[in-house]
């Protein structure tokens, strides 16, 4: 196929190698005619760090940099070329502009492809002559490793576009999803998930940016906390695709922006491009995976009494006893004795107000934590900080399945202690991940197999995020959010109905079900 890029920037020049690559005949053009040099050069270079590292040959190198054709314009006549991909910068006006001299350059049999982030499809293709000619094919930077590509079919797309964009995409070995023409398409708004209920915890100063992405990385197992994300991709960037997204769905609760982000924006405290963000990028700074944590004052010597029954409980007492804690096994706590109770979806001071606990000796301890090397302790404003210290101590010792051979004692469990919210830390993190995939897959914007696909290799979860929901269990989590929305009251938790459906069928959070209609043809 001959392609036409227009565009060099850090997104052009990466879906040309990206093109090349994969055999195709790569016309590259920019209104800077100097920036498509540059923009061939850097290709050179990436080719030939491949080549040096043995992914391809000097020879498979040389002949996909000659597949490259640079232009001297960017409208210059070509009746060969079957479809353009528009890279030019993020503003309407600038891509109608862009799209309406390409139509005078082209013939009409010539496909058009948008690379937007952020605008509507449907609102680029109403500014063109044709509109049924163009789709989105939205990358994501580096393009040649990022491999997924999301196929975005306006309102009035041709029917034969997105099957011809998907088999190109699949012929250059990346994954292609098509996805509906609706704010933040699919990987950007599956990720408002996460970032939006981050923002909500810190909010609520359940424990600070650091404590949260610990929790986030070692419980959830993400390679990146909601916060170092913010700051690398940017915080002025992640504001407007918050709110972008939210206004797009009319305000929707789930997507609801945070007040904490406009003045840091208007501070300048972005991220890593700014220096600051939610940390610091000085000489000197620790990254953020190194940010120290308040040392271990306890002792870990007092007896613990689990109050309550079910999964959560068992696995408890179960990690307790491997730990060497002491357990208290009469019918009500000792005067000296911490009480532990696991939290599902509630908070501590509902169990101490239920279950007649002693509010100074009780906290609460998140059930996503324990099978992880970081467990998660939660404090109401009554506890004790020294019970709360002794119980921090409890919940690091390893137990004696994790020791290693040859007489090495086992590392301890660090261990987070966060301020007693509904659901704990983990918990909401991880509805509002799964919440908001289900949102899309309730929508029909796209399949859940594209859902999780994108997903795990747009944002790098993982899992995705409706499998994701089922190694939980769509009854367990169903029970997660309506203790959610019953305790805070907040609609931003009201379970899907593709959850609630699915956990009262027995049916999995993947599967797509069958049509509600009979289908036409």
């Amino acid at each position: 196929m001959r392609i036409r890029i227009v565009g060099t920037g850090v997104m052009g020049r990466g879906i040309a190698q990206w093109a090349a690559t994969a055999g195709h005949t790569v016309e590259l053009g920019d209104i800077r005619t100097e920036a498509v040099g540059a923009a061939v050069d850097f290709v050179r270079g990436m080719l030939d760090r491949a080549a040096a590292k043995g992914r391809m040959t000097e020879r498979e190198a040389a002949e996909t940099l000659a597949r490259i054709v640079p232009l001297d314009s960017p409208w210059a006549p070509g009746d060969k070329v079957e479809l353009v991909i528009e890279a030019a910068r993020e503003d309407l006006d600038t891509k109608a502009e862009v799209f309406a001299k390409l139509s005078e350059a082209l013939p009409a049999s010539t496909v058009f492809a948008t690379n937007t982030s952020s605008l509507s499809v449907t609102g680029i293709a109403a500014t063109l002559s044709d509109p049924s000619r163009l789709a989105g094919l939205h990358f994501f930077n580096p393009v040649p490793l990022m491999k997924i590509v999301e196929v975005v079919p306006g309102t009035a797309t041709r029917p034969d576009i997105p099957p011809l964009l998907t088999e190109l995409v699949r012929g250059t070995g990346h994954r292609a999803v098509v996805v509906a023409d609706t704010p933040g398409f699919l990987v950007n708004h599956a990720g408002r998930g996460l970032v939006t209920e981050a923002l909500a915890l810190l909010e609520e100063t359940v424990t600070d940016a650091p404590g949260l992405d610990r929790i986030a990385r070692d419980v959830l197992g993400l390679k990146m906390g909601p916060f170092e994300l913010m700051d690398l991709t940017g915080l002025d960037v992640t504001a407007a695709v918050i709110d972008t997204i939210w206004h797009g769905f009319r305000h929707s609760d789930r997507l609801r922006p945070s007040f904490l982000t406009p003045n840091r924006v208007t501070a300048g405290l972005h991220g890593r491009k700014t220096g600051r963000g939610w940390y610091a990028y000085g000489p000197g700074d620790p990254a953020p995976a190194a940010t120290p944590e308040p040392p271990v004052t306890g002792d870990g010597k007092r007896p613990v009494w689990v109050a309550g029954t079910g999964p959560g409980t068992e696995a408890l007492r179960a990690a307790l006893a491997a730990g060497g804690a002491v357990l208290d096994d009469a019918e009500l706590p000792g005067d000296g004795s911490v009480v532990l109770v696991a939290t599902w979806g509630t908070t501590v001071a509902e169990a101490v107000a239920g279950l007649g606990l002693p509010r100074a000796r009780t906290l609460g301890v998140d059930p996503l934590s324990l099978p992880t090397r970081r467990r998660v302790l939660a404090a109401t404003p009554a506890t004790d900080p020294e019970v709360a210290a002794d119980a921090r101590a409890v919940l690091t010792a390893p137990g004696d399945e994790t020791a290693s051979g040859g007489g090495t004692a086992a590392e301890p469990y660090a261990v987070s202690v966060v301020r007693d919210t509904a659901g704990s830390v983990a918990q909401r993190l991880l509805a509002s991940i799964v919440s908001v995939a289900a949102s899309i897959a309730e929508r029909g914007l796209a399949t859940p197999a594209d859902i999780d696909a994108a997903v795990t290799t747009g944002l790098g979860y993982p899992h995705g995020p409706l499998a994701w929901g089922d190694t939980i269990g769509a009854p367990r989590l169903l029970a997660l959010q309506q203790a959610l929305h019953r305790t805070t009251g907040d609609p931003r938790y009201r379970p899907t109905r593709w959850l609630t459906e699915r956990a009262q069928l027995g049916m999995t959070l993947t599967d797509p079900g069958n049509p509600p209609f009979p289908q036409s043809g």
